[in-house]
C-alpha cells in the first residue's frame, strides 16, 4: 500500500494532464521516485521546466521528504480514527486506508494547506492583509484566516516550526514564490503581534507552510491533498497494524447520550 498510493497519485496526475505514465524507478528512493513519476517524460528522468530541461535537484528531494515525514502520523486526529475504527471491524486494510483517504479530504483536514494557497491568492497584495486581518477579528463577518491555529496545539504548532526554518532555508534554492511569500510574511509578523490572535493561541499550523514549499516544488494546488495522503498512508498502516496486534481492543463503538429533543 506505501508503494502504491503515491504511484497511482502520480498516475492519475499525469492521466489529469493527458501525458504518459512514467512508471516507479526501483533505483530510485521514496521521494524522488515520486517526483520523477510526476515529472519525467518516456526515455528518461528529466523533466520539462520553462527554462529548459533539468534534474530533479536533491534540495527539493529534501523539502518533499521533510512534509512526507512530518505528515506521517500525528495522533488521533480525524482521519485517522476513521482508519481505526473501519479497521476494528476487521475489514481489510485498503478500504480502511480508502475510508482515511475520503476523511482526509475535508477543508478542514488534508485540504487546508490548498485551502491556505487559494486565500494568499484572493488576498492579492500585501496592501490587502490589513484589511482581511480585521475581517477575520469581526465577529459578525465569516471569514477565517486559513492555516492558524490548531485543534491540539495551543502554541506553535512544532511541526510548522520545522518547516518555518525549512522554508527560509530554502527560499533561494527553490525560488520560492516571492508574492506568495510577501503577502503570507506580512500575515505572520501581524498575527504573531496582535493580542486578538495571541490570546486566543492562533499561530500558524503547518499547513500555513506546506502550501509555498509545494507551490516551490511544481505541485498543482489539486495535488496537496494527495501529498498529504502519501505521508500520512505510513501512519495509518501503522495504526491499523497496532490495532490488529492489540488483544484487548475490540470494535470501535462511541458512546452516544440521548439529550432530550
Amino acid at each position: 500500500i506505501i508503494s502504491k498510493i503515491p504511484t497511482i497519485a502520480a498516475f492519475a496526475y499525469r492521466h489529469s494532464l493527458g501525458i504518459p505514465f512514467i512508471q516507479p524507478d526501483i533505483d530510485l528512493g521514496f521521494t524522488e521516485n515520486f517526483l520523477t513519476m510526476m515529472r519525467a517524460y518516456p526515455g528518461g528522468k528529466m523533466h520539462l521546466c520553462a527554462d529548459g530541461h533539468e534534474e530533479i535537484k536533491d534540495v527539493e528531494v529534501r523539502a518533499l521528504d521533510t512534509i512526507f515525514t512530518l505528515h506521517a502520523d500525528h495522533e488521533q486526529n480525524a482521519s485517522t480514527t476513521v482508519v481505526r475504527g473501519v479497521g476494528s471491524t476487521g475489514a481489510h486494510p485498503y478500504v480502511a486506508i480508502a475510508s482515511g483517504i475520503s476523511a482526509l479530504w475535508g477543508r478542514a483536514h488534508g485540504g487546508a494547506n490548498e485551502s491556505v494557497i487559494a486565500q494568499l491568492e484572493f488576498i492579492g497584495s500585501v496592501d490587502n492583509v490589513e484589511a482581511f486581518i480585521e475581517r477575520a477579528k469581526d465577529p459578525n463577518d465569516d471569514f477565517k484566516l486559513m492555516g492558524f491555529g490548531h485543534r491540539v496545539y495551543k502554541n506553535f504548532d512544532p511541526r510548522a516550526q520545522i518547516l518555518k526554518k525549512l522554508q527560509d532555508e530554502l527560499k533561494e534554492e527553490l525560488n520560492l514564490d516571492s508574492h506568495l511569500m510577501e503577502i503570507a510574511g506580512k500575515i505572520e509578523k501581524i498575527a504573531l503581534n496582535d493580542e486578538y490572535f495571541v490570546s486566543r493561541n492562533l499561530y500558524p499550523n503547518i499547513d500555513f507552510y506546506t502550501g509555498i514549499i509545494l507551490t516551490a516544488l511544481k505541485i498543482p494546488k489539486t495535488m496537496f491533498t494527495p501529498i498529504f495522503v502519501i505521508g500520512r498512508t505510513v501512519g495509518w498502516i501503522t495504526q491499523w497494524i497496532e490495532f490488529k496486534k492489540d488483544k484487548i481492543s475490540k470494535i470501535a463503538r462511541p458512546r452516544q447520550l440521548y439529550t432530550g429533543d
